[in-house]
């Protein structure tokens, strides 16, 4: 039981890291409209794998932390909890999605393989600081030290599939360009409910490892 609901709380906060627009989701929602929902879905498979990969040194880099020292391991904890409220706060006061109108050439139309759309997604996700931070901040929050590593990685597992799945969604609806245009235009109204969601998670955190 505790392992389930380790993995809900991951996956409650991971659920809306997901939605927000940012680097990623602008590449999806290029390849949606440049290369189709296909190669768009294998980019999000890319991201998917890459997303494995930094799950993979948080765990193994959190372990070996815990090993040298717990009053250490405690620390970056509310730090994570910190910067969960920072995510929230930032989301909050943007004004909306930075998504500029891509203009489609007809260099853009030539064929891409899904190989090439694969290792797009791994090295736009692979290069992004934000998930760094973010899984550091996750796993050491939410995860309790004594958790094996391998449901650790299971976890990673789920959260890797949800992210595919989602970007899977994008790629589908965001080709319809009066979906995409609504999506975008509620863009300030979903970044405060998503900012305060994420506020609201940190805070929820740094009460309950008060408690402890």
């Amino acid at each position: 039981m505790q392992y389930i609901l380790e993995f809900l709380g991951l996956m409650a906060v991971f659920s809306i890291f997901i939605v927000v627009p940012g680097a990623d989701f602008a590449v999806i929602l290029r390849q949606s409209i440049v290369h189709g929902r296909r190669a768009a879905i294998m980019t999000g498979l890319g991201m998917g794998f890459s997303l494995l990969f930094h799950i993979s040194y948080t765990i193994l880099g959190l372990g070996l932390i815990v090993s040298k020292s717990l009053m250490l391991f405690a620390v970056i904890k509310w730090a994570g909890v910190a910067y969960l409220v920072y995510l929230g706060i930032k989301s909050f006061r943007e004004p909306g999605f930075k998504v500029r109108d891509i203009e489609v050439t007809a260099e853009d139309r030539k064929p891409v393989s899904m190989l090439k759309c694969l290792g797009m997604g791994f090295i736009t996700n692979a290069l992004n600081p934000k998930p760094v931070l973010f899984f550091l901040s996750l796993f050491s929050t939410l995860v309790h030290h004594d958790t094996p590593a391998l449901i650790q990685f299971s976890y990673g597992i789920g959260m890797a599939t949800a992210l595919v799945a989602w970007f899977a969604g994008v790629s589908y609806f965001f080709t319809v360009k009066a979906i995409r245009d609504r999506f975008i235009a509620s863009g300030k109204w979903f970044n405060r409910i998503t900012g305060a969601a994420l506020v609201g998670f940190g805070f929820r955190l740094a009460l309950s490892r008060a408690a402890d």
